[in-house]
């Protein structure tokens, strides 16, 4: 499990990827980060990393965790030099860094903004450590079914241990170990972890419920079972015996070649599409959650540590600060986001991966904040000059501070980029939001987008393409029929898991009922499943926009009053003043800029922001 709600946002990155301050602030004046230094490795990670490398006898110390076997077990040693959890007080105001560690600090059983120096008294909790239930109902048959061995990693909510099965399919079967202290860890004089919130207790107990949902990816790190003793939760899980990708980074100074960074991204991409169409955003994407199966070059690529993952539907917004501080995306700082901050992070994990710095970077939370909000990512020093075209867009298009601008995974499979690794482009849950918008709008928003698909180039249409394909068109066209049965099944259930019902993204499809009686073919399929803004990002816009705009004059522009224009987009009398600059005087017909600004319509805070946590 991890932190900002933990993990990476102390001063030392909380984990494997630590900058190395020289008192210089990180963002310039002209807006623009100074060249951070390369990731650097410090002690010992707290992302729930495990590899199967011995560690010399002399480097261990005992176990900060209480009681971390069962009767019978010898407690694993735990390495030296094991990070301490402290957050920093933070700037003054307007540093969007007080709010965050403090909600970060209260996900942790904390009272207060700044934590306190020492070890705190076994008796206090957050809310009453003593009436908590921290009864999970999992198996307390542990060691009749593994025998624990060594400490093989270590996290900010526990330790893994290397363990054998003892029966049954596993076996003589080596596996992963991850133990969850349910009491307060203490590491040195700091408390590293405290399971005395019942935010604490629900996030082991949802990180459980995800990895038994998920299954059947390559890419996605085995869940074998869970079990439970009065002292620790332990999760049995596939063994990764590779290493961290970050460690990989390292080996290689700090830098993969593009064609190298290729393969790394496209496996990324892929689970994350998975979980994303299951219905789960993982929320602490970075290198020290993804190891290698084993040890060979190349080795399959397996995203661990669920611990800070939900489930979510395909409408809603999630308003809990999560994730680790140098990857998590600007909008989770503004507590309204999606999958889309996922994006973010993988957008920064390529950003690393071919040029070995960070694209934000600064000495202490704060700086790191606002670095994320405010600042841009370098392109222009060494090595970017050299690094092609296609991955500079690549990476920009994932670092974009609008959300709705960003590329979903699916869509970043078909980009230039990644093109020559021939990936499968999995089904997008957002084809399905973007179809759901457009069969319930109005006459003129569907001319408005068919003239926009219209003006789509070759290299726009790989992705709707291929998405369009997926559904199984019969005589060239689709309907509801398609969404809701291809092959039998539905075209979401073919790849559904336990999350997906959890999440309830199927209910998706009841919401396309209009298009019971309806036939779409390719074409009109390109105007439903485009998204305005994600086209605005691209460099040629403009043109698209321009072309777009001319086939709408001829084939759907029409005489509107400021009035019929606030009612097509569901705005009221004070909205007048600012359409009507919309509207040509001329012939009372939508402008170039009114066009446009009607495609993107008006957007509303939604109401399915959730709160909690």
């Amino acid at each position: 499990m991890g932190q900002c709600c933990s993990k990476g946002v102390s001063g030392d990155n909380g984990g494997s990827v630590v900058a190395v301050g020289d008192g210089n602030s990180a963002v310039s004046t002209n807006n623009r980060p100074k060249p951070p230094p390369s990731p650097v490795r410090q002690s010992v990670g707290n992302g729930m990393s495990y590899t199967n490398n011995s560690t010399p006898a002399h480097s261990f110390t005992a176990s900060p965790f209480q009681s971390p076997y069962p009767a019978g077990i010898a407690p694993s040693p735990s390495p030296v030099g094991t990070p301490r959890r402290k957050f920093k007080w933070p700037f003054p105001p307007p540093s969007p860094a007080k709010p965050i560690l403090s909600a970060i600090f209260k996900r942790q059983g904390g009272t207060s903004v700044k934590p306190k120096e020492g070890p705190i008294p076994e008796d206090e909790g957050g809310e009453g450590e003593g009436q908590l239930d921290k009864s999970f109902g999992y198996p307390k048959n542990l060691t009749s079914k593994y025998e624990l061995g060594k400490e093989v990693g270590r996290g900010h909510f526990g330790h893994t241990c290397w363990a054998k099965g003892k029966k049954g399919e596993l076996k003589n079967q080596p596996v992963a170990v991850k133990i969850i202290s349910k009491a307060k860890a203490v590491d040195g004089m700091n408390v590293v972890w405290q399971m005395t919130t019942a935010i604490s207790i629900e996030d082991v107990r949802r990180e459980v419920k995800i990895l038994k949902a998920l299954s059947g990816h390559q890419n996605l790190v085995k869940f074998y079972d869970a079990f439970e003793d009065a002292n620790n939760v332990y999760i049995v899980m596939e063994l990764c015996e590779g290493g961290e990708l970050l460690d990989r980074i390292l080996s290689r100074g700090g830098r993969y070649t593009e064609e190298d960074a290729k393969s790394i991204v496209v496996q990324i991409l892929n689970v994350v599409a998975f979980c994303h169409l299951q219905g789960v955003v993982h929320r602490d994407l970075k290198p020290e959650n993804f190891l290698f199966a084993k040890k060979d070059e190349d080795s399959p690529m397996k995203v661990i540590d669920f611990g800070l993952s939900d489930f979510i539907k395909p409408d809603q917004r999630l308003n809990d600060i999560v994730g680790s501080a140098y990857y998590v995306a600007p909008e989770v700082l503004h507590r309204s986001y999606s999958i889309e901050a996922d994006m973010w992070s993988i957008g920064v994990i390529t950003y690393i991966l071919l040029c070995g710095s960070r694209p934000f970077w600064a000495r202490t939370e704060s700086g790191i904040f606002r670095s994320v909000l405010r600042a841009d990512p370098n392109f222009e020093d060494s090595p970017w000059p050299a690094v092609s075209a296609e991955a500079r867009d690549f990476v920009k298009r994932l670092l974009n501070k609008d959300h709705r601008k960003r590329m979903t995974a699916s869509q970043a499979l078909t980009h230039p980029w990644l093109r020559t690794e021939n990936p499968f482009i999995p089904l997008d849950i957002l084809i399905f939001k973007l179809v759901k918008t457009y069969i319930r709008t109005s006459p003129l928003k569907r001319a408005a987008l068919k003239a926009l698909s219209k003006a789509l180039t070759e290299e726009e249409l790989i992705y709707l393409k291929a998405q369009f394909n997926l559904l199984e068109p019969k005589a060239g066209s689709v309907s509801l029929d398609n969404f809701r049965m291809v092959g039998g099944l539905t075209a979401l259930m073919k790849q559904t898991t336990d999350a997906m019902r959890e999440a309830r993204v199927l209910d998706i499809i009841n919401l396309l009922e209009p298009l019971s009686y309806k036939q779409m073919e390719f074409e009109e399929f390109c105007a439903a499943a485009i998204s305005t803004y994600q086209l605005e990002a691209l460099e040629n816009w403009e043109h698209i926009a321009s072309a777009a705009f001319n086939c709408f004059e001829q084939e759907g522009n029409r005489v509107i009053s400021v009035e019929e224009l606030a009612q097509e987009m569901n705005l009221g009398p004070t909205a007048y003043a600012f359409l009507k600059d919309w509207i040509r005087p001329s012939d009372r017909k939508l402008s170039f800029l009114g066009y446009t600004k009607f495609l993107h319509g008006v957007t509303m805070r939604s109401s399915s922001t959730r709160h909690h946590r």
